[in-house]
């Protein structure tokens, strides 16, 4: 499996090796002992989730607050544009984004560190699953609007299908504002 860090410090993007023959494929998603060798805990991921998004929908922009959450995200059906924005005061990296392609074909891990907002628009039907260190607590929610000025961020596709918590959520400027009170 290779390991990438990415743009954002504490982004990692683990790559599996498929193996191919005549029946399809096999290929190893997540490996606790490649996890441990970037300093991951990988007992710390207590709950799984998965989401299932017509094309063109947009998730996001989510974080949490307090101790905030770390995840692994990868897309088990389609492909989608996953998009990070680093929302951590005191970070090198604080307001710097990347964007990663994940499909069915790469079989990529994005391993998003606490303080991250996420999200995603899904560029085929995609089913995205999640590895999450901390049970859901709504009243830690964070959420910047998907269009925010600020951001500018580079959707691929016309917005789809959008929540209404998502389409409610603040500007950038405020939860900056915030965050660095």
């Amino acid at each position: 499996m290779k390991v990438t860090r990415l743009a954002i410090e504490g982004v990692l993007l683990f790559v599996p090796v498929p193996h191919h023959d005549e029946r399809g494929f096999f290929t190893r998603t997540f490996d606790a002992a490649v996890a441990a060798e970037q300093g991951l805990d990988p007992a710390a991921f207590i709950q799984d989730s998965q989401s299932r998004s017509r094309q063109g929908t947009i998730r996001g922009m989510h974080g949490r607050s307090g101790r905030g959450e770390a995840k692994l995200v990868r897309c088990a059906r389609g492909a989608v544009l996953d998009m990070l924005v680093d929302a951590r005061p005191g970070s090198p990296t604080f307001g710097e984004q990347v964007s990663v392609l994940l499909d069915d074909e790469t079989f990529a891990h994005l391993y998003v560190p606490p303080g991250i907002l996420h999200g995603y628009q899904a560029l085929t039907e995609a089913d995205v699953c999640y590895r999450i260190d901390r049970e859901h607590d709504p009243a830690e929610d964070l959420a910047v609007r998907y269009d925010d000025p600020d951001l500018a961020l580079p959707w691929p596709l016309p917005p789809g299908a959008i929540s209404r918590r998502d389409l409610s959520a603040g500007s950038w400027a405020d939860l900056r504002a915030r965050l660095t009170a």
